[in-house]
């Protein structure tokens, strides 16, 4: 499975980076990219001393998109205790620590923060979880599958989000019609800034420590036995395998460009005003606000030996802002800011 997941995830990047450079390229040499050469991406390989390798794939300056970071990477090492006592909370899966152990990641990541403030923000990241049983090297003594796909924008296009949730869905139901409302309620779940009481974005899915004996997978309850019989109701079989989960896996990020794409074309020649782009900057706020205090996977890099600090931070726009008492879409001014800002705090059902 480690050699699958890494070589899928290292595909989908390439496909993904050539698409959005396919995008730069469609659009028009403008002041923020004057040069007839369209942007590319910087594909910067690297080494991770204590175990593993990566590829960053970062575009800035562009046409279309002001920073856009796609990345993979395929790590191996020791985890110390401290790390794994960090995880619990988040992983049932994971055992009690009792000492380091040797773990597997890998995983693909992308934010893509566009120019222009009426083409949303987008992330996605899939990752593939081991940890090695010390007294059985190579053997799994914990695995899960975790990830998803959530979208960002500054003004809210219903038939943009109805769109992207739409897509996500049928890559779900194509293999467990229980992964969609789930993962849908735990993208909106896992997105919430407490400190601000609001959603980052408009949501999608997310999923994380998805493993066979995960509780989407539990069987439905019995029917209750009839009242003249004592017999009970044969409890269903086991949740699927990692064979299965990883179909699913490859379903769902294979969603993400046509879930994604066509809104950006959509939308990256719309006029905007300085004010329209003043509040795009205060929503990357938000953005940076949520990444640095509340990402499980900026905590997990930050306390991994070794990280490497550039990627890890790659998903932080090149630009934000935070003003003091900003008035825009304050409540009962019935403007677009607000229309926003109402749906962040009340998550809609889109699908």
């Amino acid at each position: 499975m480690r050699i699958r997941m890494a070589t899928w995830v290292k595909s989908l990047q390439d496909h993904i980076v050539n698409t959005m450079e396919q995008i730069e390229a469609a659009a028009s040499p403008n002041e923020f990219s004057p040069s007839t050469t369209a942007p590319t991406f910087l594909r910067d390989a690297w080494i991770r001393p204590e175990g593993g390798e990566g590829s960053s794939c970062v575009l800035a300056d562009g046409r279309v998109f002001e920073k856009a970071g796609i990345n993979v990477s395929v790590v191996h090492g020791k985890l110390p205790p401290k790390a794994q006592k960090a995880m619990l909370p988040d992983h049932p899966s994971l055992p009690e620590p009792t000492g380091t152990v040797p773990f597997f990641a890998t995983g693909l990541s992308i934010v893509i923060h566009p120019r222009n403030p009426h083409v949303p923000t987008v992330h996605l990241n899939y990752r593939y979880f081991e940890i090695e049983d010390p007294d059985e090297p190579g053997k799994p003594k914990a695995w899960w599958f975790g990830g998803g796909s959530d979208l960002t924008p500054s003004y809210l296009d219903e038939a943009d989000a109805v769109h992207f949730h739409k897509t996500l869905k049928q890559a779900c139901d194509q293999h467990d019609e229980r992964y969609w409302p789930d993962f849908k309620q735990q993208c909106d779940k896992y997105f919430t800034i407490t400190h601000r009481g609001e959603c980052r974005g408009v949501g999608g899915i997310f999923f994380d420590d998805l493993t066979t004996t995960s509780p989407v997978h539990a069987p439905p309850p019995p029917p209750p036995p009839p009242a003249d019989s004592a017999a009970s109701a044969a409890t269903a079989g086991g949740g699927p395998s990692a064979e299965k989960i990883f179909e699913f896996v490859k379903s769902a990020s294979s969603a993400f460009l046509p879930a994604y794409v066509p809104i950006v074309y959509k939308h990256m020649n719309d006029q905007w005003t300085p004010e329209e782009k003043r509040w795009q900057q205060l929503r990357r706020g938000r953005y940076v606000e949520f990444n640095l205090v509340y990402d499980r996977g900026t905590k997990f890099g930050l306390n991994t030996p070794g990280a490497r600090i550039e990627s890890i931070l790659m998903s932080l726009p090149e630009t934000a802002r935070w003003e003091y008492m900003c008035p825009l879409g304050k409540e009962g001014s019935g403007t677009r800011e607000e229309k926003l800002l109402q749906v962040l705090k009340n998550p809609r059902d889109w699908v």
